[in-house]
């Protein structure tokens, strides 16, 4: 099995409300807002762009490019695929893996979480 495109671009911010309002201005549609200096916006059915607020003292990186993965528990790097973290379940409710590209770049994975992570959470 092989990642299926971009799944989404995370982007962080010093300010929630301008860079959310940037992006409005250039077409996308705010899904959700978490309440807490962060949200998703997409626009049409590409990747989503997810937002978070940082504070001012902490320096920007550069935005991440995840890549989809419809089920990690079938995905098999091919070996030419360096796995630095394998998929372990995140907070937002999604398996996420780090690989490594031959230039040393961090790549995400992303897959859906497991069926019962809801009821973990619960």
């Amino acid at each position: 099995m092989t990642t299926e495109g971009i799944e989404a671009v995370f982007l962080e911010t010093h300010n929630w409300g301008r860079a959310a309002g940037f992006f409005q201005a250039l077409g996308f549609r705010l899904e959700f807002d978490t309440g807490h200096n962060s949200g998703q916006l997409r626009n049409g059915d590409g990747p989503y762009v997810f937002i978070a607020e940082i504070p001012e003292a902490r320096e920007l990186q550069a935005p991440r490019i995840v890549l989809k993965v419809p089920d990690a528990d079938a995905f098999q790097p091919d070996p030419a695929v360096e796995v630095v973290t394998p998929f372990e379940d995140t907070h937002w409710g999604t398996r996420e893996m780090t690989v490594r590209d031959p230039d040393g770049r961090l790549w995400s994975l992303q897959a859906p979480g497991g069926a019962d992570l809801g009821d973990a959470n619960a």
